[in-house]
């Protein structure tokens, strides 16, 4: 059935080769055999990670976003490396953004948060027994670490204060963590 609804791709170009995006311009068949045009960007893909606290809270940070031109509460996040395990990009994000490490990780899932103009995925992770260990920010990285119950988090999203997708995607998860007894 899912065949009856797929797009052919007959003919492809890079209109824009950034930094982090690289945006493609597609001729495609449809499927009751009409051509279209579909534009959207190639993404290499991020992690979210749901990181819990030893005493139930969930570590958030606050961060500018440029495009918006706001501050977002979010969980810690970041790109995939080219031919960097998603695993590894957890674990390097977490440490290099928060300043902690965990004994435990585990996949939860995947998102896609654009799928009307992009590929990128953001794969959820899940990280259990944290330690502070000292944070290592990226070149012109500026974020400011936080702790919030998951009650304390979902109050921001109803109040507004808590917009970023990934981040509330990733809370669906974090109550069904926090239901099974985190």
């Amino acid at each position: 059935m899912a065949d009856d609804l797929t797009e052919s791709t007959l003919d492809s170009r890079q209109v824009y080769d950034g930094v982090l995006l690289k945006v493609y311009q597609d001729q495609v068949r449809l499927p009751d055999g009409k051509q279209a045009v579909r534009e959207y960007v190639k993404h290499p893909g991020a992690v979210v990670i749901i990181a819990i606290l030893p005493d139930g809270r969930m570590v958030f940070e606050r961060q500018f976003r440029y495009g918006p031109r706001r501050v977002f509460l979010e969980f810690p996040a970041g790109k995939i490396d080219p031919g960097e395990p998603i695993e590894q990009t957890a674990i390097r994000e977490l440490r290099e953004e928060t300043g902690h490490e965990a004994d435990s990780w585990e996949h939860l899932g995947t998102m896609h948060p654009c799928i009307g103009y992009s590929d990128e995925r953001i794969e959820i992770f899940l990280a259990r027994g944290l330690r502070h260990v000292g944070a290592s920010l990226d070149e012109g990285e500026f974020l400011e670490v936080t702790a919030l119950s998951l009650e304390a988090a979902m109050s921001a999203v109803w109040r507004g204060e808590l917009t970023d997708a990934k981040t509330l995607a990733a809370l669906i998860w974090a109550q069904r963590v926090f239901a099974q007894g985190f």
